[in-house]
């Protein structure tokens, strides 16, 4: 029966005994064909048959371990800077007769240009750095009183930078810092015993979180006494993702200090000091100016006067079309994949998360919440569970650059929306292995891997900015119809409970509505986030957070944005509360985006569909919390709150 189970012939050759147990019999091994390689990869057949890495976003061709090359690859972990350790095939399947095939049958002819700047290219370097140097030496000599230095310093040193690792190799770098890493942070760490370790960071931690928020002055209703309470919520959030923990003696620990340091940190730099806040503002203005060059193109389809009328259709749509068509330029260009890579190389080292971990969250604020799990795909049916909680979890906690564009367009504050942006990465992963730390092994523990998109990559720039610009119609699409049907959907169920509590005399100005029930329910949360302790204010913000969940932020962040209409009940909204407000509903955590990640998820690896579908509830109260902290973190450490609501 064993036989006939395993599908092969039950009678033994003539002469060969059979095995006492037909499943140990090597006839009967298990054969398939494998995601990431071949079945020869693993016997190590052919000389030429193993897993490559992904050099490029394009039609580059794979670069075998043996030709590794540190320009050329787009991933890497940081503990393999110098050495490659192991090696994943990332991308679709591939036939074996693929392997074989030499990098210069596979590469596109290149044109005279191209090679003529491959040869010569450092002159062109030196060029481009001479002409930068003296453009930012001539922008510091006439510009010296009347425009801030820093902003163009870190520009001029940024492509100087660039250029100088196009031909010294990074290890210039990484060897002093880990040299000097080992020698004070390794060798420090090693005097205290193992088991001070964890309490003592926490205690630094706290000691940080005290200083950092109570030594500066008060200002307007920016009391100590109101900073306090927002530590005190911070507490009461940590305390309860501890004690519905799925397993807290799993908990690393190191991986939630960390998180909520770094994210009080980021929280410091952007709200305390000038340099945070001029870089942050800086950034705001360049995705601001975005919305007047799509303005050209709403123009040329109609007139100028449609531009005036600030309708969302005309004043919001068009800009997120745009953006995503840029970004996929951008994403062609590999600009984007090295930017995530940086980011999530940073988290994986300092957060002691996955590789794909790392990158998702590292990758949710530039690219949306679906986008970013593509980013991982052919890892996605290996992830553990803890792994694909996180995913969904940095998915919920953070909004994508396309909506970003959208909301600054609103007149949300943009320093307050980027700065959330990047205080709920660290957030999003310490608040997720606080939930549901990790049990199993890992396939991307001890590197970063950023695969390549074999199927969507584009013939030229051209070609990305077309699809980009087809993406960004769908897009733009799907978020008209579901703000249309879920305000309705709204409008449909205040009209139930109004109709229902007038005959309980719930009439008048108090008329029973969804709103007024989100206002009650989350009026605690409103309260731990350190809103001003006025019923009134608490009740406002409470909704905005209920709405937030419930519909989405594009309906709270409307709401709130109603406030410049003296009727409205959020008209006198102090800028504390209101700031908490923006900070608090900054995030894709709401029920319709649990259909959007189940979608995302099951579609990449249909076999982990039960999986995502189980972990999805506890992954949207996670992500909601994650960007709750952020609102903490920012009433804590603001001080001229009139700047950022």
């Amino acid at each position: 029966m064993a036989d006939l189970a395993h599908g092969h012939n039950a009678s033994p050759q003539a002469g060969v005994v059979p095995n006492p147990d037909p499943a140990l019999d090597i006839s009967h091994e298990h054969k398939h064909e494998h995601l990431h390689h071949s079945a020869n990869a693993e016997k190590g057949h052919l000389p030429g048959d193993h897993p490559v890495y992904t050099t490029g976003t394009t039609a580059e061709p794979g670069v075998a371990p043996g030709d590794y090359n540190v320009d050329a690859v787009h991933h890497h972990s940081v503990h393999d800077i110098e050495k490659t350790g192991g090696v994943y095939e990332t991308g679709s399947l591939e036939k074996d007769s693929d392997l074989h095939h030499s990098s210069s049958e596979e590469e596109a002819p290149r044109n005279a240009f191209s090679n003529f700047y491959r040869r010569y290219r450092i002159f062109f370097h030196i060029f481009i750095a001479l002409f930068f140097t003296g453009w930012w030496i001539a922008s510091v000599v006439v510009h010296r009183k009347d425009k801030n230095w820093i902003i163009p310093f870190l520009f001029w040193l940024a492509i100087i930078l660039r250029l100088f690792f196009f031909h010294a190799p990074i290890s210039l770098v990484t060897k002093p810092m880990h040299f000097v890493w080992n020698n004070t942070g390794v060798r420090f760490t090693s005097y205290i015993p193992e088991k001070l370790r964890i309490p003592l960071s926490a205690a630094l931690c706290i000691a940080v979180i005290l200083v950092g928020a109570f030594v500066s002055e008060e200002s307007q209703d920016n009391t100590r006494e109101n900073r306090a309470v927002s530590l005190f919520g911070l507490i009461v959030f940590i305390f309860l993702f501890y004690l519905t923990s799925r397993n807290r003696s799993k908990i690393v620990w190191h991986t939630v200090i960390v998180g909520m340091l770094m994210q009080f940190i980021i929280a410091l730099f952007v709200l305390r000091t000038k340099a945070g806040y001029d870089i942050f503002k800086f950034i705001s203005s360049l995705a601001t100016s975005l919305l007047g060059f799509a303005d050209q193109g709403v123009i040329f389809l109609t007139t100028t006067s449609v531009t005036q009328l600030h309708w969302f259709l005309t004043g919001v749509v068009p800009p997120i079309i745009f953006f995503i068509a840029f970004v996929q330029v951008l994403y062609y260009y590999g600009i984007v994949q090295w930017f995530v890579g940086k980011f999530a190389a940073f988290f994986f080292w300092s957060m002691r998360v996955s590789g794909a971990e790392a990158v998702v969250a590292a990758a949710s604020p530039f690219i949306g919440q679906g986008e970013s799990a593509v980013l991982i795909r052919p890892f996605v049916p290996h992830l553990t569970k803890a792994e694909l909680h996180q995913v969904m979890t940095s998915g919920f906690a953070t909004i994508a650059g396309s909506v970003l564009v959208a909301y600054i367009g609103m007149g949300i504050n943009p320093q307050a929306l980027i700065s959330s942006c990047v205080m709920s990465i660290p957030a999003s992963l310490a608040i997720s292995k606080l939930r549901y730390p990790e049990e199993e092994e890992t396939l991307t523990s001890g590197r970063v891997v950023v695969p390549d998109d074999e199927e969507h990559k584009a013939a030229n720039a051209l070609h990305a900015f077309a699809n980009g610009a087809w993406l960004g119609i769908k897009i733009a699409g799907m978020i008209i119809s579901t703000i249309l049907v879920i305000i309705a959907a709204i409008a449909l169920i205040d009209g139930l409970l109004t109709w229902w509590g007038r005959y309980i005399n719930l009439d008048g100005e108090y008329d029973l509505t969804l709103e007024l029930l989100l206002g009650y329910i989350c009026f605690p949360v409103a309260f731990l986030l350190g809103v001003k302790r006025d019923v009134a204010e608490l009740l406002l913000v409470g909704r905005l957070i209920g709405i937030k969940v419930i519909a989405n932020e594009f309906v709270a962040f409307s709401t709130l944005q109603a406030a410049n209409d003296a009727s409205s009940p959020y008209h006198n909204l102090s800028p504390r509360s209101r700031l908490i407000a923006t900070y608090a509903v900054c995030g894709f955590g709401n029920i319709g985006s649990v259909g959007t990640q189940i979608g995302v998820l099951s579609q990449i690896a249909p076999s982990r569909g039960g999986d995502v579908a189980k972990l999805a509830i506890s992954a949207l109260i996670s992500g909601v919390v994650a960007t709750l902290t952020s609102a903490s973190v920012a009433g804590l450490v603001i001080t001229d709150q009139a700047s950022f609501s």
